[in-house]
């Protein structure tokens, strides 16, 4: 009898632990299903595919109206093809439900070119106080708009928070009092990213308290940090999560991994909408 348990044992248990890599994985990695079915495209059935060829590669803020042409969400971009053609697809892997919801009530697009971003950026935030649509959650307060912005400086990355956004710096925002605890989080990962083999106890003190006093510099060593971070406006905020926990993949502990895990949804919460980052402006 007890042989056919540890028979049994063996077969059943062990399997478990060593054949399914998802147990050691988790924390690193989140396992995705396999998809037998295409994502829906809710706005390419509408609008059609003509639409989203002809829009045009220039700034300006769109407006996404109901069937009762109410205004439920309002954006800005610097490239509104690019920005309007990340919509075609609704992935709820990769979509907040709320995102989701938006999609499916929208049928049609109002677009209103500017002549350049920071244009766009004031028309946006015009716009979102006199509207106030009902997807937007940040802008349309009436009190002083802030914003996050950096630029490379020396050898370092400078963040700061701002109520009025200048020609040379990458901006986010409006928003409120959040742009301190963004700056922030940007701040640590970077951190972290740059200083492989350093744990996070070794973060400069008053970081990890969530807001920190701007402007808040962060030395880059000579590597590319700054390209990444300006890739977060354009390549999207996975990329930029993944190259972090790839630079940190051989000497992170099971502690980091999870400190690491929680800090990259706070930066996926930030980034999707309705808080849509601005690309970086040309020098």
């Amino acid at each position: 009898m007890s042989v056919r348990l540890v028979i049994l044992f063996r077969c059943c248990v062990f399997p478990f632990f060593f054949v399914n890599p998802l147990i050691f994985t988790s924390a690193r990695l989140k396992p995705t299903q396999q998809r037998f079915w295409p994502d829906a495209q809710p706005l390419v059935d509408r609008l059609g595919r003509d639409f989203f060829r002809s829009l045009p590669e220039r700034p300006g803020v769109y407006l996404m109206r109901s069937a009762t042409e109410v205004v439920l969400y309002v954006g800005k971009a610097k490239n509104l093809r690019k920005r309007l053609r990340s919509y075609r697809v609704a992935n709820p892997e990769r979509m907040a439900r709320r995102h989701l919801r938006l999609l499916r009530l929208v049928v049609r697009i109002e677009l209103q070119e500017c002549d350049d971003e920071q244009a766009a950026l004031r028309r946006e935030a015009e716009l979102l106080r006199t509207l106030k649509p009902r997807f937007n959650r940040a802008g349309t307060w009436r009190g002083t708009p802030r914003f996050l912005a950096w630029r490379t400086k020396g050898d370092s990355i400078e963040f700061i928070v701002t109520t009025t956004p200048e020609a040379g710096w990458s901006v986010c925002g409006p928003m409120g009092g959040g742009a301190a605890a963004l700056a922030a989080l940007l701040a640590r990962l970077l951190w972290l990213g740059i200083n492989p083999n350093e744990g996070v106890e070794r973060l400069p003190v008053g970081w990890v308290g969530g807001y920190a006093a701007t402007p808040i510099h962060v030395p880059t060593q000579g590597g590319d940090a700054s390209a990444r971070l300006d890739a977060l406006l354009s390549d999207g905020v996975e990329n930029f999560c993944q190259w972090i926990a790839e630079c940190r993949s051989s000497s992170s502990s099971p502690f980091e991994l999870a400190w690491l895990n929680a800090e990259f949804e706070s930066l996926r919460e930030w980034f999707r909408p309705p808080l849509e980052p601005a690309s970086r402006p040309a020098p």
